[in-house]
């Protein structure tokens, strides 16, 4: 019998998560910022999507016709329906790589994304990836890819080889993956707990199980369980993509493009003084013990002249995405903590409170008489955009156009809440992706749409579906019995909700 999954887990759902870093609106600062043509993304394509709430989300609020297959085909189900609920061009299979790349009807692309997929995949599955990016990706086409890598996952692979030979040799199919991995985590704690040598030579590996143990188990079984799992370092990696004539442009991870939050000064001027600019790279890793790489790598980089560079930068727009209050001015980067210099980060963010889009070069005329110069509005932006506290923002033009998508999807995820937790995204299309949006919270605005108008009355709509699944609010972990008390904590969050969530979402069109 043909093993169609090729060693992936297949008997258990992924998450329905969505990855920000997919947008293809956000190549745009990136590549400016490091002096490289972008293109404009008129076809795109994902492989490997899971269950496609990206994929639904980001063809729903743009323009771009996208494409993408993944091979399980319960996933892929629930990417063909969201897109089509929402009408947007998406052409979504359940194919294999091999198979989905050898496809004689799909166009040439602009944008090809895969997010984690490179690390639990053959090699076999590689290069028919490799050969896919080498004929079908544009001249001036870019590659988003992201993967596991060294140095920063080196201490983990023994224990992620024990965790697997656990579920494989003593485990039993029958349990079921959640049950293996549960037995598989029980294991490696116990053994941990004999304080072997191994785990006093890697005492990082004692808090990653730790932390393990509290996280959702389909995102375990398809992080750490899948038959191959191939951490890669930065080298090896241009080493694949050398065939499809990639160059690396920089990374994805808006945050990675501000040193000082990343490198000591020594470290810094150590890789000043290599002349390589991708060996300089896998040093770098080093210096940041890194074990997420998300970059992009584009079919032949041309530079930008610097008169250009300045201008398009100037013309991009951004928009704050949460309340101006909630905004902490400090970033985590691989040093830690660090602190954002008030003098620069209050004016911006104050012009900004208003939820109106404005370009860079507007930010820039507002604040100049605050001795801000444009070098510092454009790292406190690529920072604020890193954080999740801003994002950029789609013309006028296309904002219109797609919110007709982008209005079908949300109110199809919405009613998917009513009896589900698994959804905690909604579209806009100013940003042209996704936004968090919990459960309670898309069902407050099911109940506005249906033309409850007061918090109360969302309250009471949130309550009925509770009941009928026996379901109860809980605070402080604790869940709440009574009837009474449930509605007057979800009348709170409601009258919270109106009060500070409901005029950004208005602002962002998701509503």
């Amino acid at each position: 019998m043909t093993d169609w999954t090729a060693g992936y887990v297949a008997d258990i759902g992924y998450t329905y998560g969505y990855y920000t870093e997919l947008n293809p609106l956000r190549l745009r600062l990136p590549f400016l910022n490091a002096g490289v043509i972008c293109p404009n993304v008129g076809t795109a394509c994902e492989l490997g999507f899971g269950q496609g709430l990206s994929v639904g989300i980001h063809a729903a609020a743009s323009l771009t016709k996208w494409y993408g297959t993944d091979f399980n085909p319960a996933q892929a189900g629930f990417a063909q329906e969201i897109a089509s609920v929402s009408g947007a061009n998406a052409h979504l299979f359940d194919q294999a790589f091999a198979e989905f790349c050898a496809r004689p009807d799909l166009p040439d692309f602009d944008y090809i994304g895969l997010h984690g997929i490179w690390s639990w995949i053959s090699d076999d599955n590689r290069a028919a990836i490799v050969d896919f990016l080498h004929r079908k990706l544009k001249v001036g086409g870019v590659l988003y890819i992201s993967y596991n890598t060294q140095p920063g996952w080196a201490a983990m692979l023994p224990m992620r080889e024990l965790l697997t030979d656990h579920a494989d040799v003593l485990g039993s199919c029958g349990q079921g993956i959640v049950s293996r991995i549960d037995s598989a985590l029980d294991f490696a704690d116990r053994m941990l707990a004999t304080h072997p040598a191994y785990a006093r030579a890697n005492p990082q590996v004692a808090e990653r199980i730790k932390k393990m143990k509290g996280q959702n188990r389909n995102y375990l079984a398809h992080e750490y369980f899948n038959r191959d799992w191939h951490p890669m370092s930065f080298a090896r990696m241009a080493d694949w993509l050398a065939p499809a004539k990639l160059n690396f442009v920089c990374s994805a991870h808006y945050l990675d493009h501000v040193d000082s939050v990343n490198l000591a000064d020594d470290q810094l001027a150590f890789l000043k003084e290599i002349p390589d600019s991708m060996f300089r790279e896998t040093v770098r890793d080093f210096m940041c013990n890194t074990q997420f790489r998300r970059d992009y790598w584009v079919r032949g980089a041309r530079q930008l002249d610097v008169f250009t560079r300045g201008q398009l930068l100037r013309a991009e727009r951004v928009i704050l995405l949460i309340n101006r209050d909630a905004v902490e001015l400090k970033v985590n980067g691989s040093r830690g903590e660090a602190s954002l210099n008030d003098n620069v980060y209050n004016p911006i963010l104050d012009l900004l409170s208003d939820h109106k889009a404005r370009t860079l070069e507007q930010i820039e005329r507002a604040v100049e008489n605050k001795n801000i110069v444009f070098a510092q509005v454009l790292q406190a932006v690529m920072i604020l955009i890193g954080k999740g506290d801003i994002a950029l923002a789609q013309e006028e033009s296309v904002v219109s156009r797609a919110k007709r998508f982008t209005d079908k999807l949300n109110l199809h995820l919405m009613n998917k809440c009513r009896g589900s937790n698994d959804l905690a995204n909604l579209a806009s299309p100013v940003t042209g992706g996704g936004l968090t949006v919990n459960r309670f919270q898309q069902l407050f605005l099911l109940a506005r749409s249906l033309g409850k108008k007061t918090p109360e009355e969302w309250a009471q709509f949130v309550w009925q579906h509770l009941a009928i699944l026996n379901q109860r609010i809980t605070k402080e972990g604790v869940a709440i019995e009574s009837v009474e008390d449930n509605m007057a904590e979800l009348v709170r969050h409601a009258t919270e909700f109106d009060r500070k969530n409901v005029p950004i979402l208005k602002a962002l069109q998701v509503v």
